[in-house]
């Protein structure tokens, strides 16, 4: 009896091994595709809060795929300068914009009136 379970448990363990790793025409673990990334950030408008929110980026063999998160980090920083870009060019029209202003309430006065009635 006691033969009989080792040759079972031998026969059993050989049969399950050889279907681990993968002894007949068909694969047990197909291969699995990688990661990509499925909803990268929109092209045809600026990036907004909820697109970054939304941002999942896919994992690979030792944490997060670094092509995918050089993208998305270079996107990021090139919306980020032309926004500052944009920032800077309002606030310089603005700037002389009211010193233009400032500068022509001084046009409407008299000379010899003050400003201050």
């Amino acid at each position: 009896m006691f033969w009989f379970l080792l040759i079972a448990m031998v026969v059993v363990i050989a049969a399950v091994t050889l279907v681990v790793i993968g002894g007949s025409d068909t694969a047990a673990l197909p291969e699995a595709a990688p990661e990509q990334l499925v909803d990268p950030l929109p092209l045809d408008r600026p990036v907004g809060r909820a697109d970054v929110d939304a941002l999942r980026l896919p994992v690979g063999m030792r944490g997060y795929r670094m092509a995918d998160v050089d993208e998305v980090l270079g996107r990021l920083g090139a919306e980020l300068a032309e926004r500052d870009a944009r920032i800077a060019e309002l606030e310089s029209a603005l700037a002389g914009a009211q010193a233009t202003a400032s500068g022509r309430s001084d046009m409407f006065t008299k000379p010899g009136e003050e400003s201050g009635r």
